[in-house]
């Protein structure tokens, strides 16, 4: 059986998206407008690079749809998503990773080596 682990490390976008979507479920635009603040403005997605990603994580099983609703001005549904468990559990093993990334530079630098 495949461990969380064996997917890592994840890329930047794709450690964003779950990021944005960890607190509750959003739409595309709300998910494009929560990566480009949590990034501090660095990673601006397009909609081409939001939806592939999207789809991607649709087929691995980390997000899933919610629900749609039709906007206002147009015929067009709006499609939520939200992070599965196994979504929660990727998203969890990278921060762990990172956290312990940081831990080795914080301690090599504590010894005067940078």
């Amino acid at each position: 059986m495949a461990q969380a682990t064996d997917n890592l490390p994840l890329s930047e976008t794709t450690f964003y998206i779950l990021l944005a979507l960890a607190p509750a479920p959003k739409h595309g635009y709300a998910i494009m407008k929560e990566v480009r603040a949590l990034s501090d403005e660095r990673i601006e997605l397009s909609t081409g690079t939001l939806y592939g990603a999207l789809k991607r994580l649709l087929e691995t099983g980390w997000i899933e749809p919610v629900r749609e609703r039709k906007m206002r001005a147009s015929l067009r549904l709006r499609r939520a998503y939200t992070l599965t468990a196994l979504g929660r559990s990727m998203l969890a093993a990278e921060t762990k990773r990172l956290e312990a990334l940081v831990k080795v530079a914080r301690t090599f630098t504590a010894k005067g080596r940078v």
